[in-house]
Formats: C-alpha cells, sequence, structure tokens
C-alpha cells in the first residue's frame, strides 16, 4: 500500500520545555465551498519569531517514499498579522514561501483543491472531507516542534463524523504534541459507520475500530469488522502483543467506492485504505488483503523503523535501503495471516507464494539489482508521477513483492534448519529495535538475526548473498519441504515472451493500433527472451506470424499455439524506421507455479504434512 516517520511514545507524553512555554499553533479547516472540491484553511502562528518567516508546502508524505508536488493544489494565499492588516509574502519556490513578520501573530490562509481520493492526496466533495495532512496544510520552518490544535469545522453542516488518530479536545477541535504526529494523521470527514472492539493486550484494553464509509448497511459493516478482528489477533500471535496506541485506539479509515482511487497507506495509530469497488458486501474476503497488509504496518515500519526514513522530510523524497523488511516482510505477512485465519486455502496461497518467487528468479531487476539496491529504486517508483516512458521492465522488481520471497525463503530455511520461524525472528526485532523506539540500519536486522539463529555466520552469509547481493534461494527444495511442488507453468511449449504490458508511466503503456493494422506492443519488452532478441519493442507494431495477419494479442498468442521451444516464427512488424522482418526462435516460459503434493499427485509424507500445518495454521491461542 501500501506504506512515513515515526515518534517515540515519550513525546505523545510530554513536550520539550521550549514547545511548552510557547502556545499551539493553530489550524482551522473549513468547507464551504465542498461541492466544487475546495476547503478552506487558515495556519494562525502565535508567537511567531521576528523577521522572515518560511512557510512551506509539502513534496512528500508519511507511507510514500517519492514526491509528489501538494503545493499545486494550493491558492488564494494570503498572510496577515493581528490585527488582519496583510503582510508582505514572497514565492521562493513552487511550494515555499517568506514572510515578512511585523506583529507576534501570523496568520496565513489559502484555498485547497482536492479531487483525488486515496492515501496521499486530499479529496473534498458533498459527501465527505478525505485529507492526506502533508497534502493539506502548510507549516512555518522552524515552528515543528510547537503543540498543535486543528478545528474542523461545517462537520455538522454535511452530516459528517471525524475519524482520526489526533486528540481528541472537544467542540471540533483535535491536539497533536508537534508536526512530526500531525502529518502521520490522516483525517476523514464523512457519514462514516464504525464497528468497534477491545483487544486484550496482556492485561491492557485496546480498542480497533473499523470506520467504512461506503454505501453499505451498519449490519455489513458488523459482519465486516468481525473478519477484520479475526485478522487482527492473527497478527497480534506473531508478536505476542500488539503496540501501545497512543490514545487507545487504533483506527482503520476505509472509503469504499467506485471513484476513489485504491490505496493503503499505514500510519501509527490508523491507517487509510481506499477500495475502488460499489459496496464491502459481498467483497469481504478480498478487501482483507489491504487490511492486513496495512495494520502490519503499525509494528513493522511506524515501530520496528529504518533509522533512513528518521525524522521525516518533507520537503524531498525519503530514500531507504531497508524498504525490502519495511514493505516485503509486511507483503509476505499479509497473505501469510489471512491464510492462517482462514480467509485463504491452501491452493489460494500456492498462487500467492508463486507470485512472490516469479519475482524473486524470473526478473530483470532481481537478476541485475540486490534487494536493498531495489529499496532505493522507491523514490521513483512508490506512486512517484512522471509522464515519459520508463525501463523498470528491465531494471526494476518491486521491493514488496522482492522482500516478500526473501521472507518466504528466510521463514523456511529458519524452520527447516534451526526449528525456528520468522515469526520468532520479527518477535526478536521487535523487542530490540520497534518497541523501544531504535530505528535500525541492516546491519542491525543481521545482528538481530545472528542472535536468533545463535549462528552469525549463519546472518552473515544470508545478508551478504541475498540481502545485499543478487543470489537466489533454493526455493524448489524449500517448498518441497511443505509438501508443494515449484514447476514450469507451460513445460514444452513455445514461448516468445510477455507481451502488451504497460513499460511504466508514460507514453510507452498507452495502446495504440498502428494506423488500424496489426498489433501495437503497449510496454517494453523483456531483456533476454525470444521476443527482445528479434529486436522487437515497444510502440512496435506486429502486422504478419508467418505470412498471417495478426490484429490483436489474442491472434498473436494463437499463432504459437502449437508451437515448442526451438520453433522458428517469422514476424512482419512495423515502427517508425520502417517496416521489418525478423525471425523469433521460441523459448519456455521459464515462469513458475507452486502446487500441493497431492494434486501434482506425489505422496504427502506426515512429516511434510506437520511442517505445512506448523507454517499455515492458526497461532491465536
Amino acid at each position: 500500500m501500501k506504506k512515513i516517520f515515526t515518534l517515540a511514545a515519550a513525546s505523545l507524553l510530554a513536550v520539550s520545555a521550549f514547545a511548552q512555554k510557547q502556545k499551539a499553533v493553530y489550524y482551522a479547516i473549513s468547507f464551504p465551498n465542498a461541492v466544487h472540491h475546495e476547503a478552506e484553511v487558515l495556519l494562525t502562528i502565535p508567537q511567531a519569531p521576528a523577521g522572515s518567516l518560511k512557510i512551506h508546502m509539502s513534496r512528500s508524505s508519511p507511507g510514500r517514499y517519492a514526491t509528489h508536488e501538494f503545493g499545486k493544489n494550493i491558492y488564494n494565499l494570503k498572510a496577515t498579522g493581528a490585527d488582519n492588516a496583510p503582510l508582505v509574502i514572497k514565492q521562493l519556490e513552487g511550494d515555499l514561501y517568506e514572510v515578512q513578520v511585523t506583529s507576534e501573530t501570523v496568520k496565513i490562509s489559502y484555498t485547497l483543491f482536492g479531487n483525488w481520493t486515496d492515501g496521499t492526496y486530499a479529496s473534498v466533495d458533498a459527501s465527505h472531507a478525505h485529507l492526506n495532512m502533508p497534502a493539506t496544510i502548510m507549516w512555518a520552518e522552524g515552528q515543528a516542534d510547537r503543540p498543535i490544535k486543528v478545528q474542523f469545522n461545517d462537520a455538522d453542516k454535511y452530516g459528517w463524523k471525524i475519524i482520526t488518530q489526533l486528540k481528541n479536545e472537544g467542540d471540533g477541535v483535535y491536539s497533536a504534541p508537534n508536526l512530526q504526529y500531525l502529518m502521520d494523521s490522516p483525517t476523514e470527514l464523512s457519514a462514516s459507520k464504525i464497528n468497534s472492539w477491545t483487544v486484550d493486550n496482556n492485561g491492557k484494553p485496546e480498542k480497533v475500530s473499523i470506520a467504512v464509509h461506503s454505501d453499505d448497511s451498519q449490519a455489513v459493516i458488523d459482519g465486516f469488522g468481525k473478519m477484520v478482528q479475526k485478522m487482527v489477533l492473527e497478527e497480534k500471535a506473531i508478536f505476542g502483543e500488539l503496540p501501545a496506541y497512543d490514545y487507545g485506539e487504533y483506527v482503520f479509515l476505509d472509503d469504499v467506492h467506485p471513484t476513489t482511487s485504491g490505496d493503503g497507506m499505514e500510519h501509527r495509530n490508523s491507517t487509510v485504505i481506499v477500495q475502488p469497488i460499489n459496496k464491502v458486501e459481498g467483497n469481504e474476503s478480498r478487501l482483507l488483503s489491504t487490511f492486513s497488509h496495512e495494520y502490519f504496518h503499525s509494528w513493522n515500519v511506524k515501530r520496528i523503523r529504518p533509522k533512513s526514513l528518521e525524522p521525516f522530510n518533507f520537503t524531498h523524497a525519503n530514500m531507504s535501503s531497508e524498504l525490502w523488511f519495511a514493505e516485503g516482510f509486511t507483503q509476505y505477512y499479509g497473505d501469510l495471516v489471512l491464510e492462517r485465519s482462514g480467509f485463504r486455502t491452501v491452493e489460494d496461497y500456492t498462487r500467492t507464494l508463486a507470485g512472490l518467487i516469479n519475482q524473486a528468479v524470473n526478473t530483470q531487476g532481481a537478476a541485475k539489482y540486490s534487494p536493498a539496491e531495489a529499496s532505493r529504486y522507491a523514490v521513483f517508483a512508490d506512486a512517484g508521477v512522471s509522464i515519459d516512458p520508463n525501463n523498470q521492465t528491465n531494471m526494476f522488481t518491486s521491493y514488496y513483492t522482492y522482500g516478500g520471497a526473501t521472507a518466504l525463503a528466510l521463514d523456511l530455511r529458519l524452520r527447516s534448519e534451526f526449528n525456528l520461524t520468522l515469526d520468532d525472528y520479527m518477535r526478536q526485532v521487535w523487542l530490540a529495535r520497534g518497541k523501544v523506539m531504535r530505528p535500525y540500519t541492516i546491519a542491525d536486522l543481521q545482528s538481530d538475526l545472528g542472535t536468533l539463529t545463535k549462528n552469525a555466520k549463519f546472518a552473515a552469509d544470508f545478508f551478504k548473498r541475498y540481502i545485499n547481493g543478487t543470489e537466489k534461494n533454493n526455493y524448489e527444495a524449500l517448498l518441497a519441504k511443505a509438501g508443494l511442488v515449484l514447476q514450469r507453468v507451460q513445460p514444452g511449449k513455445g514461448w516468445a515472451g510477455p507481451i502488451g504490458g504497460a513499460g511504466g508511466r508514460g507514453r510507452s503503456g498507452q495502446a495504440r493500433t498502428g494506423d488500424g493494422e496489426g498489433f501495437a506492443l503497449q510496454g517494453n519488452t523483456t531483456a533476454g527472451t525470444p521476443i527482445y532478441k528479434a529486436g522487437i519493442d515497444a510502440g512496435d507494431v506486429i502486422t504478419k506470424t508467418d505470412g498471417k495477419d495478426i490484429k490483436d494479442a489474442a491472434a498473436f498468442n494463437d499463432a504459437l499455439a502449437n508451437k515448442k521451444p526451438g520453433d522458428k516464427i517469422t514476424v512482419n512488424f512495423k515502427n517508425r524506421a520502417g517496416e521489418h522482418e525478423t525471425v523469433i526462435t521460441l523459448g519456455e516460459n521459464p515462469n513458475y507455479e507452486v502446487v500441493t503434493f497431492e494434486k501434482a499427485g506425489k505422496k504427502l509424507t506426515k512429516e511434510q504434512q506437520d511442517f505445512r500445518d506448523k507454517w499455515l495454521s492458526s497461532k491465536v491461542k
């Protein structure tokens, strides 16, 4: 999703002595023109420093690793003093302004436009105000440690509830101890339906809620809440406890409507989940995957925290080499938890495993770059916006799936070599790092693995080869221990390579028809595949195969239907350089599928069954 900064627990209990002497920075957010997607924001800074004061609009957001130009959506910007006299305000950069302070209090007002409902941006209409704070508020340089209050106006006018992890001070006013905490506190104002329950956290009650803005009945949301509750308990069992939520509650802010943009975005005591479907009803089981992934982040990322993301900088992309762990291990557990909870079958899970393994062993990015290196590319890949084509097909593998495959291998190796589990490792890291809010490095994760296994040599070898290197684990042998078979998806069938996929955000992802003639490749072909070797790439229009006209991808695939590896086909294609003819020597699809021993007609031993059960069964006691 899904998923960034964190705050030491102590800072939630006490603000610095300096901040205590200062009055709170105050935001008032109103919605007089919600139907046209506008909010009015007033920032009041009492006890403003004399001289010039720089005011920022953020370019990055907790939970995202690429930049997003939030400054483009603010206008009608004004600055006044305590007596409402205009102050001189100068735009220094697209998202940076300078105010000349001539009075003790400075007021900054502006209009915010928001019409994109996801975890990153802001969205305002007559049905709700969906606010990611970095996309909503401007902030003053040098004032980040001051306490903050936020007043949300017009909620009663629209019949909205205010859903947020901020501390409720009453009368529509909420507070945060500082700017970092405010920025990590998304807020949904809508007629959400709420389902809540209490979890016994080793003797301390913790409240968990789902607040769903959708067209469902309360009964549907209550039923869905019971499913989420089961998932929450399964994740608690991994770590042995819930995190201590700052105000005793964790809330899922779920927005469900076909006009939204699918997303999941983790925060310290809440998560934003946006699902572009009609209703929750009838879709409960498949919606759980985002809930599972994002909730795992309340341990892994929000508290088990990469040092590279501390503190979070809102003015540029925050680069980290640890996202294979922060996001990738979370990706692994997001699906595993649903299997353990009984919401997925073993057959379902085999498809998930195949997807992870193929990303690790059959992509160009994973062949060329380590998980640590792939993590650093997030500054471009994590929903970053650009219009030009890129070559991610041949140089990037998502740290989500790459890290997920690495987590799978480590889990199976710990089980088979040490009689330990990845759950044990996550608890080790939680106790050593997350629970005590001690940010980690890759070297720290290696050290924790050595401590757990009592084998520093194993830990060093694993990190050298599979985290900082590009070697791959033996997934076939590892899966066999659980009675699972790794096999080719189309053995003995001719294959030219993946076709028709998008080549990254940009023009190469736009379908073309070649002026009505032929099949235009939408995305880059993959290095090393037969079609790549034949010199065909994005934008080329295939017109004939072995003399037969080709109109679309289906016709091209039909031409390969009876072919075998080693067979040759003649392909005619055209592009800006003219018309061409080439020969493709077909290979075999390198991708794998995972099937159970039972389905493959193999005998499942008791040892394999026990291994599988210990791995995939519920851990809730």
